[in-house]
């Protein structure tokens, strides 16, 4: 393919990703009664201090991609080095792509374009690498909880409670340990002989250490505090009447649970609600609220950061290297 057909093809594409994903938005905003409900609910409050909530989830959010930003780089560094700004561009890129593709699955190629083309595929190893890790803790303290929200809500047989506690532990144990030796994953896909031959795209899960698995661990813990803040900052704000413990109990239940459901990003706003009510219901009867949080941190970590990132969709070329600042 000459190059002219090949820069014409890029500004298509980066058109028509930019285009669907506006209009992705715009459709499920306008459909979204809940964030009128939003509106509606901090009319009467001082300019001052919806400013200063609303600021405040705004800059954690910030603070959360920046995060995933430097864990990102320090991911990649073994494959190919960019700088901490290129890895801010290519992960608002990436959160472009996966706000219309299922399961967030965009975000991977919006995100390694930005690498050399001979390294992408293993970038995307190395993605997958990072998300396990926040996978890892999204179950650790999604079990638990559940655990304790069993205990507290639910009148279960003391043997079935048990048996539920065992379970929980044998996952957790699971996911932690299968976490600290992702390598096997690269001596199990090396016994196969269809797999055996791309090697080169996969080995690089041998290459990461402890020491390194268990820093992008911290980076993970970091986000995951991070917008877990976001959630009890807005939930005091709108329900001031919850308990904090109660709050940071349910808040990882919400995150296990979505985590475990197939869905787009756009759509994924409806789980969280669902989720959320179910929940919530034990210890508020602000359902509005309830789901007026829910929608306003959806705006605020999935459209705006889908928003800021369709700039550096137009810095993509996926036929040779990203173009560089």
């Amino acid at each position: 393919m000459s190059p002219n057909y090949k820069k014409i093809l890029t500004n298509i594409i980066k058109i028509a990703v930019v285009a669907f994903a506006f209009w992705f938005i715009y459709k499920k905003l306008t459909q979204r009664g809940n964030l009128q409900d939003f509106i509606n609910l901090i009319h009467g409050i001082s300019s001052k201090e919806i400013a200063l909530v609303l600021g405040s989830a705004f800059s954690l959010m910030l603070l959360n991609w920046g995060l995933e930003a430097i864990k990102w780089q320090k991911l990649i560094e073994r494959v190919e080095k960019i700088s901490l700004w290129r890895s801010v561009e290519s992960v608002f890129c990436g959160l472009t792509w996966a706000v219309f593709t299922p399961n967030r699955i965009g975000e991977f190629g919006g995100r390694v374009f930005f690498l050399s083309p001979k390294r992408r595929i293993v970038g995307v190893v190395a993605m997958a690498v990072g998300n396990i890790g926040q996978l890892v803790l999204t179950n650790v303290f999604g079990a638990l909880a559940v655990c304790i929200f069993i205990y507290r809500f639910k009148d279960l047989p003391i043997a079935l409670f048990a048996l539920l506690c065992v379970v929980a532990v044998a996952f957790i144990t699971f996911f932690i340990v299968f976490y600290f030796n992702i390598k096997w994953l690269n001596k199990l896909l090396l016994s196969f002989n269809f797999t055996r031959k791309y090697h080169k795209f996969y080995e690089i899960l041998a290459r990461y250490s402890k020491s390194e698995l268990r820093t992008i661990l911290w980076f993970c813990l970091a986000r995951y505090a991070v917008f877990t803040s976001q959630y009890l900052l807005m939930f005091l704000w709108l329900i001031p009447s919850l308990q904090v413990m109660d709050i940071l109990l349910f808040v990882p239940i919400l995150f296990f649970v979505q985590s475990t459901l197939p869905s787009l990003d756009l759509l994924d706003w409806g789980v969280r609600s669902f989720t959320a009510l179910y929940f919530f219901k034990h210890i508020t009867t602000q359902y509005t609220a309830v789901v007026a949080c829910i929608a306003s941190i959806w705006l605020l970590n999935i459209i705006i950061p889908a928003i800021l990132g369709s700039y550096f969709v137009f810095k993509l070329n996926f036929f040779g290297n990203t173009q560089r600042n």
